[in-house]
């Protein structure tokens, strides 16, 4: 279906929102369709009282499992919608998150390999219980961008990743590009080589 548009849901990280999400991703997603930019159900204040600002986040440790099922449902049902509204098959969606939501996205392809066909992490981790026997094999291509100074994902664990990723994936590419722990404006040109190999094909 080469004239088919993509949907890509991006997911933003801890802190953000789904506007800033939404400005990062459209350089490389943004003429091959639609995206859609869901905002995480938990905001808290940030900086010193008089100047904060809200972020949002998806959720923590303390009660993890229930915040990887609301994520899953949340990003299910706003594909369901896109998909009626525009008719974007799985084979043609990709999801793409920064920092806190790439594990949750692993484990949702994982659970729900139906959902879509690509994931794009960007400076995120891997789920730690990835080779638990509840996830199924995963049929998305993924790509996974790191950064060689992030200082949640050091670079010496982010090269482990292709590895671990390759467990449940046959089409895994990895990239680790220089910088911090930043959403990186280099990365759509290896997006839109990654999309023409895996999606655009």
């Amino acid at each position: 279906m080469p004239g088919t548009p993509i949907l890509t849901v991006a997911l933003h990280g801890y802190g953000m929102k789904a506007t800033t999400m939404l400005d990062l991703v459209r350089p490389a997603f943004g003429s091959f369709g639609v995206v859609a930019s869901i905002e995480a159900p938990y905001q808290f204040y940030m900086g010193t009282p008089g100047e904060s600002q809200i972020g949002y986040n998806w959720g923590t440790a303390a009660h993890w499992e229930a915040n990887v099922r609301l994520h899953h449902e949340m990003v299910r049902r706003v594909i369901d919608e896109c998909r009626q509204t525009y008719g974007i098959p799985a084979t043609r969606t990709v999801l793409v998150g920064f920092s806190q939501p790439v594990s949750v996205n692993y484990r949702l392809v994982a659970t729900y390999p139906e959902v879509a066909a690509g994931v794009v992490g960007v400076c995120g981790g891997v789920p730690r219980d990835w080779e638990d026997p509840k996830y199924s094999q995963v049929s998305a291509a993924l790509l996974h961008i790191a950064r060689d100074q992030d200082e949640f994902y050091p670079a010496e664990t982010a090269r482990g990743f292709e590895r671990r990723l390759r467990f449940r994936s046959a089409d895994v590419e990895l990239h680790m590009l220089p910088g911090g722990h930043r959403y990186p404006s280099k990365a759509s040109p290896l997006i839109a080589q990654w999309l023409e190999r895996t999606i655009l094909r």
